[in-house]
């Protein structure tokens, strides 16, 4: 196609500016700019840049539709205004226009009702050629490709749970509130233990943390129930599926926690509906903005394959600052794309549940700064690293693969540098931890032990030993490495790059009561290889202190470890000679 038109109702909005900003490079396209207001449509084409054509349009989608689309004549309509839930009257007028016109319809939509109903403009499209179609975003496109990637294999597929965790800088439009704030509190149809339910929104929670293998993790996020068209898109994809639970995740979370509450009100029928409190809520989301520029989402999947043996696998996706907001429009630039490049979708009208692959969108996720990975639960026998970092853990070089590769018992030996702080109380706190003196070429003796799935090191630097226990985090601590020493634990992100491992601190206790991490000790610390050895170098930091310790050197595995009691090295943990 050549010259395509594409107009974007709602083009100067939240998620038809971010549509409108995915495509505007597009020089095939004229992007046809819609919306109530011709003038904010004119100030948006203005700002645009690319090398796409751009018009500027006053369409309102309740008047005229027929008459609108006579005259920008376009080729594809997309519909990125909503609520859906709130479409009164004939919800479907502007389907209607395009097949009257014979243009091609996407829409974002995110009401399930809504979704589903697109279903009846089937044999009309058909005979007309188009496709017409609806829930076009994250829910229930990505998700639904999501679950085809992660269902392969299984011959059964018993319950899918997923959910969005949206930056707090993200920029919540207000049509979406609108349409959260209709249902809250309300009866929401879910599918439970192979039936029909009933959830409530925003009054069921879960917690996750989401933690794309090699990647700095969320924080854990809590999940609230959403009414979205994955609810009754998926069962109809998987009429097998026994379970379905589709949640999002906003932060702060002392404001998830005031929604909940609020929901409750609804759900406790002591108010009938938050629908006059939207643009309130509006206001408070956007103005309540703290904590990291950071959003993903979540999809888990559990069944079976054809010997009856469970398998339960999930995808983590994170998006860096502003690149998550974009997101939930990905689904109709692909599709945009996708007929640009002679790949139309097939006739007819239905929900967009076959139209992309998980591969589509990891293409369009490689020109942002979007990460996703998938994890299996491991053997509680395998190696710890390894279960911690999942597919990511080959990326890593063999040197740094062999040192975590424990399986019973490692020693490795090698040379350090230590410097340690020079004031007072840096000097007493490295002494009670007990941290080696400063010294140049000190001889350092690693041994490894794994019991139970934890591991135990012990160190020896130049005779000053000390020890620390590591495993899997729970809770808090969720998808992270638990390093204990004392009363002290550290939860650590393991975090690859090109080369090398990372270890940063994402939270600590004291006797198990947490701490404010901006207390945390603080510093670099990585392993890499140089000259086919594996380094280590770790630099620890107290913000009001200064310097505590530096140790940077190398290790070597041993052909044979030495002979000598483990059952020692069971007790104690000051840090590792690779940790923060």
């Amino acid at each position: 196609m050549s010259d395509t038109r594409v107009l974007i109702l709602g083009g100067y909005g939240t998620f038809g500016g971010r549509l409108a900003q995915l495509l505007a490079g597009e020089a095939r396209l004229t992007l046809l700019i819609a919306g109530r207001s011709r003038h904010k449509a004119e100030a948006f084409c203005a700002r645009l840049r690319g090398a796409a054509r751009r018009e500027a349009f006053a369409l309102d989608r309740d008047g005229d539709a027929q008459a609108a689309l006579a005259a920008a004549q376009p080729d594809i309509v997309v519909d990125a205004t909503g609520p859906f839930q709130f479409y009164q009257g004939d919800p479907y007028r502007l389907v209607k226009a395009c097949v009257a016109r014979g243009a091609d319809y996407l829409d974002l939509a995110d009401g399930s009702d809504f979704v589903a109903g697109i279903a009846q403009f089937d044999d009309a499209a058909r005979a007309h050629g188009i496709f017409i179609l609806s829930g076009v975003s994250s829910f229930p496109v990505l998700t639904a490709a999501v679950v085809r990637r992660l269902a392969r294999g299984m011959t059964r597929l018993d319950s899918v749970t997923g959910g969005i965790a949206p930056s707090p800088y993200a920029g919540v439009g207000l049509n979406v509130i609108r349409a959260v704030a209709s249902y809250a509190g309300k009866p929401v149809r879910v599918r439970r233990d192979g039936r029909a339910d009933v959830g409530y929104g925003l009054v069921e929670t879960r917690r996750y943390t989401i933690a794309p293998p090699g990647r700095l993790p969320l924080r854990p996020v809590l999940f609230s129930l959403v009414d979205v068209p994955d609810l009754q898109a998926l069962p109809a994809l998987w009429p097998e599926l026994k379970s379905v639970w589709m949640g999002v995740g906003t932060v702060p979370e002392i404001l998830h926690r005031i929604l909940n509450m609020v929901a409750w009100t609804v759900r406790l029928r002591l108010l009938r509906s938050l629908a006059p409190l939207a643009t309130l809520m509006h206001a408070i989301m956007n103005g309540l903005r703290w904590g990291e520029h950071r959003g993903g989402m979540f999809v888990a999947v559990a069944g079976a394959d054809a010997a009856g043996r469970r398998i339960e696998r999930c995808w983590d996706m994170i998006a860096e600052a502003d690149d998550g907001p974009l997101i939930p429009a990905m689904a109709a630039e692909a599709i945009v794309r996708h007929a640009l490049d002679g790949r139309r979708p097939a006739a007819g009208a239905r929900a967009a549940l076959r139209e992309l692959e998980l591969s589509d969108y990891e293409a369009l996720f490689a020109r942002h700064k979007i990460f996703s990975g998938t994890r299996e639960p491991a053997d509680i026998q395998a190696p710890l690293y390894r279960r911690l970092l999942g597919d990511a853990y080959a990326t890593l070089p063999a040197p740094i693969q062999a040192m975590h590769d424990l399986e019973g018992a490692l020693t490795a030996e090698g040379r350090a540098t230590v410097e340690r702080g020079t004031n007072l109380l840096a000097r007493a706190i490295a002494a009670a931890i007990g941290f080696p003196p400063a010294g140049r070429d000190i001889a350092v003796r690693v041994d490894f032990a794994l019991r139970n799935g934890r591991e135990i090191w012990r160190r020896d630097f130049a005779s000053r030993r000390f020890v620390s226990t590591q495993e899997e985090g729970r809770g808090r601590f969720d998808r992270l490495l638990s390093e204990r020493f004392g009363p002290f634990c550290f939860g650590i992100a393991l975090v690859c790059e090109p080369g090398r491992l990372n270890l940063v601190v994402r939270g600590w206790s004291l006797f198990g009561i947490p701490l404010p991490l901006w207390l945390a000790p603080v510093g670099a610390a990585h392993e890499r290889v140089e000259d086919g050895r594996f380094r280590f170098d770790v630099e620890i930091r107290l913000r009001l202190i200064g310097l505590i310790v530096r140790y940077r050197g190398w290790l070597v595995l041993r052909a044979a470890a030495h002979d000598h009691d483990h059952n020692a090295m069971a007790d104690g943990a000051p840090m590792s000679h690779n940790r923060t």
